[in-house]
């Protein structure tokens, strides 16, 4: 297993573990490198740990003192869905960072090796942008980001008219959005929205640490309809993007809908604080949030997904669009949903 360093076949780059007084320097290479995102900050690994006991494997590139490359990873290993390792899970982005090929290729090199000293399945690299590599792909996953600006009517104009509608109807219907200290709305709403979707929810605990993580960064938006919360988001922020993250909202709240007036006020506060950026993260090809995302007249951008087979013979396939889950979506729909929020967590900590 990767101990303490591995040095480079050339210059003086050599491939180390983070280590937690190493976190800061790693977080700084972060917020400098275009490469990186929200989802290669080092508090991920601490989120992933306690949330979900999943042991995280966290390397970096190192040369003359300075870092020159990162690449997260967490191992997943479940009876479910198998054994794997991931930059990053639970995260729609990850792979690596570097300031140049050649360290990128050393930090490929050392994830394989670590594959295959833990013996996983796979080892999986969620790469937003192309990688040099030539592994094996999937384009099943999409991303979605459009440039704001400084303008809120800008903005608005900027929405399809159809989908401008929709958000006209929830102001009419009385919507309020506001930024929400507490947990308890925001999660009672988004379990409501995954049963109906047919989706095991993750812990509370697990948004708790999300939290505790990124307290600057992390925000939570509750829409009430009646005083009664319909629809919820925990958005992040990264450099000047924002990331509505998780969100949803109740059967209620699509009567109203109150899902794109959600985003509307996300968007509306986001420009408030600076960014400049909206990122609807990732959608499935041709499923219902993927053409939700087309109509706010955001276009899809493939994400680069790469795999090394390790121990499987075939691509991992653990997507809700697999019809080997399609009989377990529909019975997840049909449970109650206090049974839901009690089973859902464990299996949701294996889905990376």
């Amino acid at each position: 297993m990767l101990n303490g360093t591995h040095a480079g076949p050339s210059r003086g780059c050599h491939v180390k573990r983070l280590e937690p007084p190493d976190a800061n320097r790693w977080d700084s290479f972060v917020q400098a490198s275009p490469q990186a995102t929200f989802f290669h900050r080092s508090a991920w690994s601490r989120v992933i740990e306690q949330a979900f006991g999943h042991r995280c494997h966290y390397i970096y590139a190192e040369d003359a003192g300075q870092i020159t490359g990162i690449l997260p990873l967490a191992e997943i290993k479940s009876r479910l869905f198998g054994h794997a390792l991931i930059s990053t899970p639970f995260c729609v982005y990850g792979g690596i960072a570097a300031t140049d090929e050649e360290v990128a290729a050393q930090l490929r090199q050392a994830a394989c090796r670590l594959a295959q000293e833990l013996r996983v399945e796979y080892l999986e690299l969620r790469n937003r942008a192309p990688d040099a590599c030539s592994w094996l792909a999937k384009d099943l996953y999409f991303t979605f980001r459009k440039p704001l600006h400084a303008d809120h009517e800008a903005n608005f104009k900027a929405i399809p008219r159809k989908q401008r509608a929709m958000v006209r109807k929830g102001i009419e219907a009385g919507l309020k959005a506001e930024a929400c200290a507490g947990l308890v709305q925001f999660y009672d709403v988004y379990a409501e929205s995954l049963r109906n979707l047919g989706t095991p929810v993750f812990a509370r605990r697990y948004f708790t640490l999300l939290r505790e993580a990124f307290p600057e960064d992390c925000e939570i938006t509750v829409v009430t309809h009646d005083e009664k919360p319909v629809a919820a988001v925990m958005s992040f922020y990264f450099r000047d993007e924002v990331l509505p993250y998780y969100g949803g909202s109740t059967a209620a709240g699509r009567e109203v809908q109150a899902n794109d007036f959600m985003y509307w006020a996300v968007m509306q506060k986001a420009v408030e604080r600076g960014a400049r950026l909206f990122d609807y993260g990732r959608s499935k090809r041709d499923t219902g949030s993927y053409h939700f995302k087309k109509h706010w007249g955001f276009e899809p951008e493939p994400l680069h997904y790469q795999y090394q087979l390790v121990r499987a013979k075939t691509l991992p396939d653990v997507s809700p669009v697999n019809p080997k889950y399609r009989l377990f979506i529909k019975a997840w729909q049909h449970l109650p949903l206090s049974v839901s929020r009690v089973v859902g967590p464990w299996i949701a900590r294996s889905l990376g």
